[in-house]
């Protein structure tokens, strides 16, 4: 029996009714699922305060990770930090640094004693004005006393800004922080990284504003004691990657003005603290762009963590998603709480979407939003909790916008008869592809055999927008045809076109499909309509697994299709829903024999089959020997 929290919570998850029973831990690291190894990655950068580099695919949960990096960090005292003009160079503005709570308190006496010297010098203004118009009462010259009062009000007020107390401003505040402050800076451009100085289009007359009041700070400044996040890192701009490594190596850093154009390009501050801890995060590719210093950097002082996207489908794991369920009800904040029976549905969706046998998915950013459609749903019927049926609904409208293209594909490639669901057709088969992540499509392969143009040799060409390893695949073909048939393919010419593959092909999972539709073409036999192909070829003849079989196989259902060939040992990866059980049939194949038995039909199939069998037997299965020592 697990427990969602074994030091403190004693509560036997399979034991409740609804997820408003199960307890949500308080800390944010404790709500990580599935990623114990970077969970404790994080745990020892924190006390040690290392930078960190998260890669894996979006939705694992790396900002949470660096959000609970924060809650980690030892208690350190945060400091508040104000910018000070500089009397003797006003271009050049001072720092100071004081416990968090006290640069309010500063600035709020020297905004006091500015107060006190304003009224002073207004009253002694009030008095000097007042004097002259009583001298020029009693000396009866009314007139001239007033245009001597307004001549000394405008000369008193000339010399005012001189004598005005220069208030400093609050930088940085950490009043009332009593944890690390946490900043996102993901996609923040040079100036809200690292700090700005405002143009200011008045820069003379004692009109302009103070170099300090326009000093800004950066997001390197403000996560000073604690962490700074930035998602997709290798996206940003080369020379700010220099710039924040030089933060990050000097843990202070002046302010100056982004713009070269500006005035705030004047300013340059003197050093502001930014001693954060650097967590940066991406997916493989991001890598690509990524400052080679700055990398060097984390992964000389600090740890690279490779994150999970799924998880072993065990009793254990299946309750950390009970517990997720849980914490996204109350992170809404605006749905009801699930039945017990509604997060088994969601738990089956999770195994759905790892797309591998015995798993379960950790993109849980997506799984999240399915949680909170049924929700949704369920708040417009005003039930008290969600419902299997709430879920199942959601699954509809929450569709990615991969499934609603694929749905709108499959509807209009009937609709004008692209391909076809029954009878049999030489040379075009059924092929399957996936779109996006998971969402499955119907994709018509057709070939014909026709005259070789060259005397020397016949040509495989391939039309409709492949990838490298999809072309790879095709080639393959040829020497798995000449093996296994005995058909010498030198004379031909086999076109090939997948049609209307606008979206690409990329893979080889089209490579029974490709086998199948050659063939067919080859020796006349015409390919049934109702199967559709998917799986991965060995030169050998045998038939590999291939991703995304679930989507592929309810697509087929969705497009009419009776049968759906699929690898044997993709078998234990197929989770369709219930509603496709019962419309289509699953085979599964472990050879090319297999898959023409299946897919051929007419008369001359059994011939083919059998002069492949005597091929097969006629080829001799010697492996290499070991070599010999003297």
């Amino acid at each position: 029996m697990a427990n969602l929290n074994s030091s403190s919570n004693s509560f036997n998850l399979r034991t409740y009714k609804t997820s408003e029973e199960i307890k949500v831990p308080e800390k944010i690291i404790d709500q990580i699922i599935g990623q114990e190894e970077a969970v404790e990655t994080i745990k020892k950068a924190a006390k040690q305060r290392r930078n960190v580099l998260l890669i894996g695919e979006p939705g694992i949960g790396k900002s949470m990770l660096a959000k609970g990096m924060a809650e980690l960090l030892p208690p350190e005292e945060l400091q508040d930090i104000l910018v000070y003009p500089n009397i003797e160079d006003n271009h050049n503005p001072l720092i100071g640094t004081m416990p968090a709570g006290e640069g309010k308190k500063i600035v709020s006496n020297y905004k006091a004693k500015a107060k006190s010297q304003e009224e002073r010098k207004n009253m002694f203004t009030m008095i000097i004005i007042s004097f002259i118009l009583i001298v020029g009462f009693i000396v009866n010259q009314f007139f001239m006393a007033l245009i001597a009062a307004a001549i000394v009000f405008v000369a008193l007020l000339q010399i005012k800004p001189r004598t005005t107390v220069m208030i400093p401003k609050l930088l940085v505040s950490n009043e009332n922080n009593i944890v690390a402050p946490f900043i996102d800076a993901t996609g923040a451009h040079a100036g809200a990284l690292l700090g700005d100085v405002r143009h200011d289009p008045y820069q003379s007359g004692g009109l302009g504003t103070p170099a300090h009041e326009r000093v800004e700070a950066g997001m390197i400044h403000k996560a000073s004691k604690g962490v700074l996040y930035v998602d997709e890192i290798g996206t940003m701009n080369m020379k700010t990657q220099q710039e924040l490594l030089t933060a990050m190596q000097e843990k202070k850093y002046a302010i100056t003005g982004q713009s070269e154009t500006s005035s705030g390009a004047m300013v340059r501050s003197q050093a502001v603290p930014c001693d954060f801890v650097l967590v940066a995060s991406g997916n493989l590719k991001v890598l690509e762009g990524m400052h080679i210093a700055l990398r060097s950097r984390i992964r000389g002082y600090g740890y690279e963590v490779f994150m999970k996207d799924s998880m072993p489908d065990t009793p254990e794991n299946r309750d950390k998603l009970v517990q997720f369920v849980a914490q996204e009800v109350e992170k809404d904040g605006r749905i009801p709480h699930f039945s017990r029976e509604a997060v088994a549905e969601i738990i089956r969706e999770a195994q759905r979407r790892s797309g591998k046998k015995d798993t379960l998915t950790l993109r849980l950013r997506d799984l999240g939003g399915l949680v909170r459609a049924a929700g949704d749903i369920a708040k417009g019927e005003s039930a008290e909790h969600v419902t299997v049926e709430h879920v199942l609904n959601a699954k509809k409208l929450a569709r990615t916008l991969e499934q609603q293209i694929a749905d709108r594909y499959i509807g209009q490639k009937k609709q004008y008869e692209t391909f076809a669901s029954e009878g049999g057709k030489i040379g075009t088969v059924n092929g399957l592809a996936i779109i996006g992540d998971r969402s499955g499509i119907i994709l018509p392969i057709v070939a014909e055999a026709a005259p070789a143009q060259s005397k020397s040799e016949g040509k495989i060409i391939a039309t409709g927008k492949l990838g490298e390893i999809a072309k790879e695949a095709v080639q393959n073909v040829s020497a798995l045809i000449k093996k296994h048939t005995g058909t010498d393919i030198s004379s031909y010419d086999i076109h090939i076109q997948f049609l209307q593959s606008y979206e690409g092909v990329e893979g080889d999972s089209a490579s029974v499909s490709v086998a199948t539709a050659v063939i067919s073409s080859l020796e006349n036999i015409p390919v049934d309509q109702s199967v559709a192909l998917t799986g991965s070829l060995s030169v050998r003849g045998d038939v590999l697994p291939v991703g995304g079989v679930t989507g592929k196989i309810e697509a087929a259902a969705e497009a009419g299709i009776k049968k759906v060939l699929i690898p044997k040992s993709n078998m234990h990866d197929v989770l369709i829903e219930e509603r496709y059980k019962n419309k289509i049939e699953i085979i599964p194949v472990e050879t090319m024999s297999d898959v023409l038995e299946h897919a051929l039909l007419g008369k001359d199939k059994k011939g083919l089959l059998d002069r492949m069998q005597k091929i097969t037997d006629m080829v001799p299965n010697i492996g290499l020997q070991k070599p010999t020592t003297h």
